[in-house]
């Protein structure tokens, strides 16, 4: 049987002992964990613990150290930190000080995607002088999206709401995956060949929010000069606000959020309806400030015959010439803006949804999502019908297909 040492340390002892040992066995060393009940101090001090599967450590990054961060952690968020290992003998803890800290998988990605933007931005890609103007007014827009994203729910509501009368197409890609970039720029490639039949006056190009791993088909430099080169307008909406991608810098304009790019490229129709009503009101005031100033011209005319001499006669003859010439001209005038007035009235209420159904059309809406093919169309499934004598709900029984427009597989 081994025989114990003798030899008895106080507490004391033996956690000097233990802090001479780790103080001379670790410098500086590279730790990767889970952050597990993160705090943070009034004095700006994060105290958290540091763990995986097998264990946990304690560790602090102090407020010097953790505000020149650009994410903040939260609980469940991996991560690798630079820190120095510390014993506390007087509580027997072992402690990290963290230095540096990011987040695990996202540095290389990240330093790949510095790397990427500096090269584009010396070759001019992002210079505002190059960027296309959108146009206030398009009279089509094209999505570039992934036909299952829940972004482009959004992006067609939005759109519905602010714009009805613009028509839209969708462009299929995929948005995440190796799959992604070749699939995007294709899809740009075909709203550009299509703008010129289609009249389409800008290009969305949206995702929702994610990881920098699921937005990195965007950070792709073959797509950044393929939106560069593209020669309808872009916008794009890529991720959340706080999330930027190349193709943001590159992009005509960029857009916060999906949502964000379709208000963007729109006009809002009751914006146009108010514009319209003032461009209405300011007409009205400007042929009634017309009409007085002449009506004081005329006054004057009158006042400069009744003193004229000599021949009365020919200053009256030129009077009744003025008189209808002003009269000619004041109808006119007023004929032109009126027709003006209502050539805009008519725009407006030819875009009118409601106008559309009245000459025979009816939407069908499956979920408030318009059915655009008939492939859309299953059995046993409730639909919507927008009509223009009231709105009906429908449940098809049997669908057969007779034709169908092959763009609408696109």
């Amino acid at each position: 049987m081994t025989e114990i040492s003798r030899e008895v340390l106080t507490v004391g002892q033996l956690n000097q002992a233990l802090y001479e040992l780790i103080d001379m066995t670790f410098d500086t060393v590279w730790v990767r964990g889970e952050i597990s009940n993160l705090k943070i101090y009034p004095s700006g001090h994060w105290y958290f613990k540091l763990k995986d599967a097998d264990s946990q450590i304690n560790a602090v990054m102090f407020k010097g150290r953790n505000s020149s961060l650009t994410f903040k952690p939260i609980d469940g968020d991996q991560v690798e930190v630079a820190a120095q290992v510390g014993f506390y003998a007087a509580r027997g803890d072992v402690q990290l000080t963290v230095q540096v800290m990011k987040k695990a998988g996202a540095g290389a990605l990240f330093e790949a995607f510095l790397k990427l933007k500096k090269k584009l931005e010396l070759l001019g890609l992002f210079e505002s002088g190059r960027k296309k103007v959108i146009p206030a007014h398009p009279r089509a827009i094209g999505i570039v999206t992934s036909s299952q994203a829940a972004a482009l729910k959004d992006v067609l509501a939005t759109l519905a709401r602010r714009a009805p009368h613009i028509p839209i197409m969708i462009f299929p890609s995929p948005v995440q995956g190796p799959e992604a970039p070749p699939g995007l720029i294709k899809a740009i490639k075909q709203a550009e060949e299509s703008a010129l039949d289609e009249k389409i006056d800008v290009i969305l190009l949206v995702r929702g929010g994610g990881s920098i791993e699921d937005l990195w088909a965007f950070n792709d430099e073959q797509l950044a000069h393929a939106i560069a080169n593209c020669s309808i307008p872009i916008i794009s909406g890529v991720g959340h606000e706080t999330d930027f991608t190349i193709a943001d810098f590159v992009a005509d304009l960029r857009a916060p959020t999906p949502t964000g790019a379709a208000e963007i490229s729109t006009p809002d129709s009751l914006e146009l309806k108010r514009d319209l009503e003032t461009m209405a009101g300011h007409l009205k005031r400007a042929t009634r400030l017309k009409l007085e100033r002449e009506a004081q011209r005329l006054d004057q005319l009158s006042l400069r015959l009744s003193h004229a001499i000599p021949n009365p006669q020919k200053m009256r003859e030129k009077l009744v010439f003025l008189q209808e010439r002003l009269t000619r001209a004041i109808s006119s005038s007023i004929e032109s803006r009126r027709r003006q007035h209502q050539f805009w009235q008519n725009q407006l209420n030819a875009y009118s949804p409601g106008r559309i159904l009245e000459r025979g059309y009816s939407l069908i809406l499956k979920e408030d999502v318009a059915v655009r093919a008939p492939r859309e169309l299953e059995t046993n499934h409730l639909y919507t019908v927008m009509m223009a004598g009231g709105i009906a709900e429908i449940k098809l029984n049997d669908v057969k297909l007779i034709s169908q427009d092959s763009s609408s597989e696109n």
